[in-house]
C-alpha cells in the first residue's frame, strides 16, 4: 500500500545564508510557513540556515520524508521555482583523501554535504526532495532579496502545499 504524504512523518527544512542575499529564499519559507501555521500535523518544519550538521541531528527522528527548501543555481530564470528528487552521493566512493577532508568539516554548511553524513550514518529518510528558487544575487555579502526571488515565495508554498495533498 502506497503511504500518502498526509500520514508520513516528514521534515521541511529551510537551509541559506541570509547575509547572501537570495541564498536567504529556504528560510524565508520556512518562516511564512511557520507564521502561516498552515500545515499538517505530520509536518515538521525547521530553519537549519548553514548548520548542516543539526539537519543531520535532526534526521536521527526518523522522517519518511526531507524536503529541502533553498535557492539553487540551476541554469532557470530567476524566480523559477523546481521541485527534484535529490539523489545523495555514497561517502564510501570517495577517496581516502577526500573521505578525510570531509570528516574533517563538522560544520557541513552545505546541504549536499549534510545529506552525505545523514546517510553514512543511516539516517537519511527514504525520499528526499528539493523545493528550489533560481537565485538571481548571491554573490555579495548583503541582506535583502531580489524582487524575483521574493515574488517566487508564495509559489513555492503553493507547490509544496500542493505536493502535500497529493
Amino acid at each position: 500500500m502506497i503511504q500518502s504524504n498526509k500520514t508520513k512523518k516528514i521534515l521541511v527544512a529551510g537551509v541559506g545564508n541570509e547575509l547572501r542575499q537570495d541564498d536567504a529564499f529556504g528560510l524565508l519559507v520556512v518562516r511564512k510557513l511557520i507564521i502561516d501555521n498552515a500545515l499538517p500535523s505530520n509536518i515538521k518544519i525547521l530553519e537549519f540556515g548553514i548548520g548542516g550538521i543539526h539537519l543531520v541531528q535532526e534526521l536521527h527522528e526518523q522522517y519518511d520524508v526531507l524536503v529541502i527548501l533553498d535557492a539553487v543555481s540551476w541554469g532557470g530564470k530567476p524566480g523559477e521555482i523546481f521541485w527534484r528528487y535529490a539523489a545523495t552521493a555514497d561517502i564510501n566512493d570517495l577517496s581516502k583523501d577526500d573521505k578525510r577532508n570531509f570528516l574533517a568539516d563538522m560544520h557541513y554548511t552545505n546541504p549536499v554535504r549534510a545529506l552525505m553524513l545523514a546517510k553514512a550514518v543511516n539516517v537519511l529518510p527514504p525520499e528526499v526532495y528539493i523545493l528550489g528558487c533560481e537565485a538571481s544575487v548571491v554573490d555579495d555579502f548583503a541582506i535583502g532579496i531580489s524582487k524575483e526571488v521574493e515574488l517566487a515565495i508564495p509559489k513555492a508554498i503553493e507547490k509544496l502545499r500542493l505536493w502535500i495533498n497529493s
